[in-house]
């Protein structure tokens, strides 16, 4: 397990993809799960290591009080360089798995937002710094996929406008960072003093930096 950050009440780990959030258990079983990661996606996860922690940490989640970046790979260019998608969302009466924004849903339906701001644009491909403000199941995927922009690679969302360029074996997206108010720990063994505020980042995986490299040299090449 690739910790990022540990003290008294929580620990932050880095989530391969490929794995759901079960897996840091096998390693460190008295861990409490917080919040989800789909299995194909990689980053920032946390975990309480007491129950007074789970219930502080889940409710900052409930009351939006934490912050998280994703990293996303897109289809198509985005001509804006940042906006919102402010979409409920609900489960698909087609395909029980798929949550959507757009078309028929069925069982409870809540409100959604994602505010994005674009690093690169790609010929083809748009990079994008994605910041959900509420935190659905599925919500980065839904959204995108929502305005005609699906995440690369994903397949249960991407419809015709599936893409997978690069080499990529899974969807690009990637939880980089997460930041929020530590709770009141007198003996914390690292980190800054009771209640401070703390950003921690995982740095892109191996394969999502390939797959922009190759874009990249692509798109230089049609150029040339």
């Amino acid at each position: 397990m690739q910790k990022i950050y540990e003290d008294d009440n929580l620990l932050a780990a880095n989530k391969p993809a490929g794995e759901n959030f079960y897996w840091a258990l096998k390693e460190r079983p008295e861990l409490l799960i917080v919040h989800r990661l789909d299995k194909e996606t990689s980053g920032v996860i946390l975990f309480a290591k007491n129950e007074k922690a789970q219930e502080y940490l889940r409710d900052l989640f409930k009351s939006r009080l934490i912050q998280k970046s994703y990293k996303v790979l897109v289809v198509g260019k985005f001509k804006d360089n940042s906006g919102r998608i402010e979409l409920s969302i609900g489960r698909s009466k087609k395909t029980p798995l798929k949550r959507v924004a757009i078309g028929e849903k069925r069982g409870t339906i809540r409100e959604a937002l994602t505010e994005y701001k674009v690093i690169k644009r790609f010929n083809d491909f748009t990079f994008v710094e994605a910041l959900p403000k509420t935190g659905r199941t599925h919500q980065i995927r839904s959204h995108f996929a929502a305005i005609g922009h699906p995440v690369v690679c994903d397949k249960l969302y991407s419809g015709k406008r599936y893409m997978c360029p690069g080499g990529l074996a899974r969807q690009f997206l990637h939880a980089s960072s997460i930041e929020f108010s530590l709770p009141a720990s007198p003996a914390a063994s690292q980190g800054g003093p009771s209640g401070a505020k703390i950003k921690l980042e995982a740095d892109m995986p191996e394969d999502l930096e390939r797959a922009l490299q190759e874009i990249g040299t692509c798109d230089k090449n049609n150029k040339s």
